[in-house]
């Protein structure tokens, strides 16, 4: 199927369930090959439903309980989506039960077992003035979500909402977008990896001007989240706090090889674990070789901090650090406006050795053997 070159909008009864588009399974198996593509969608008035039906921009929604369904192949690249309340591109399904995701979806509401859609690529979309999420992936795996770019969001409802996230699924890549303009601090972060999200990897992004901040780790209710990894991503002036853990079991995770520049907006939290979080909450959350420069003062505070939570080798300038942090710096990085690190930096080189790390920093540059630098460029210090 290939819907492509349309403008589309759906503004009758403002606050009601609409869509720009919606693809609809219920019951019937799997459906390969959709190519939605060149759409121009926009002035979609829908009310603040997250649900299967939904209000979006795209909606791709699998229904039924008799018959698991999903998708195998599906293309959703270079459209623009403008004006939309209150999803951009959102994916549903009722065959989405594992022990993964614990409680935190109604398995009266989503029976099925989980059955996730597969060679799923959503790529090259413009995304804008959005009054939820950006897009959300739900029950998918070995999705690729890359060189789109989510400019407002978050916008005008009450309910929590975040640029790219995950929720129920594995193996996915985010890569090579660009996000910002979170409206609020609920959520408000450009990336999530939610309840149920199985090794997510976001890496090569660029995140800016949002108001939540850049990355929330969001199990709960007895859902997991497993092997998240954030690397080689920059993020300018996010807050307020770069990352956010909610209460639930957040194993393995991996933020390394990160720049974080804060000038016009100064995080109230470095990392922010969730008010509620039991003593028993069982976080492991590893941050290294990651940057983190101020131009600010205050802020960067630690709030409830997990045991799991550790720091080696990362840079901290302009910022009191209260945490031990083994091989770290505090003498200024050299940090260019361009992200990259002037001659002599003492981030050069300076940085733990990390296994199965990608290959390649934020700029394409490849990854050398041996200490890399600290911060998300790996290439030699420029005058």
């Amino acid at each position: 199927m290939h819907l492509r070159a349309l403008e589309i909008t759906n503004a009758d009864n403002p606050g009601s369930e609409r869509n720009g588009v919606r693809l609809r399974l219920t019951d019937y198996g799997v459906a390969r090959g959709f190519d939605i593509s060149g759409l121009y969608i926009h002035d979609v008035r829908g009310g603040d439903h997250k649900t299967v039906s939904g209000s979006s921009a795209i909606h791709i929604a699998v229904e039924g309980t008799a018959k698991a369904s999903w998708y195998d192949g599906l293309d959703i690249g270079d459209n623009r989506i403008e004006d939309v309340d209150r999803e951009g591109i959102y994916f549903k399904s009722t065959f989405s039960r594992r022990d993964l995701v614990g409680g935190q979806q109604d398995p009266n509401v989503y029976p099925g077992e989980w059955t996730p859609s597969t060679r799923v690529r959503i790529h090259h979309n413009t995304l804008k003035s959005l009054a939820g999420d950006g897009m959300k992936l739900d029950t998918t795996s070995g999705a690729r979500v890359d060189h789109n770019r989510v400019d407002g969001f978050q916008l005008r409802s009450p309910s929590a909402n975040a640029g790219i996230w995950t929720f129920n699924t594995d193996d996915t890549t985010v890569e090579h977008n660009e996000v910002s303009g979170g409206g609020n601090t609920h959520d408000g972060m450009s990336f999530d990896a939610d309840g149920a999200s199985r090794n997510t990897v976001f890496q090569y992004n660029y995140s800016h001007d949002n108001k939540g901040g850049f990355l929330l780790i969001c199990p709960y209710d007895g859902a997991k989240t497993i092997g998240t990894v954030a690397r080689y991503n920059v993020s300018r002036d996010d807050g307020a706090r770069l990352v956010q853990n909610c209460w639930g079991p957040i194993l393995g995770t991996e933020i390394y090889n990160n720049t974080f520049h804060n000038k016009e907006r100064i995080p109230g939290y470095l990392v922010q674990d969730d008010a509620g979080s039991p003593a028993t909450t069982q976080h492991e959350l590893s941050i290294r070789n990651n940057i983190f420069v101020s131009e600010g003062t205050g802020g960067y505070a630690f709030k409830n901090p997990a045991p799991g939570l550790s720091f080696d080798h990362n840079a901290f300038y302009g910022i009191d650090m209260t945490r031990p942090d083994p091989g770290g710096i505090t003498a200024d990085p050299k940090l260019r406006t361009d992200f990259r690190l002037g001659a002599g930096s003492p981030a050069l080189a300076a940085g733990a050795v990390i296994e199965n790390n990608g290959g390649k920093d934020y700029f394409g540059n490849r990854l050398k053997p041996g200490a890399p630098n600290i911060g998300a460029y790996a290439g030699r210090g420029l005058r």
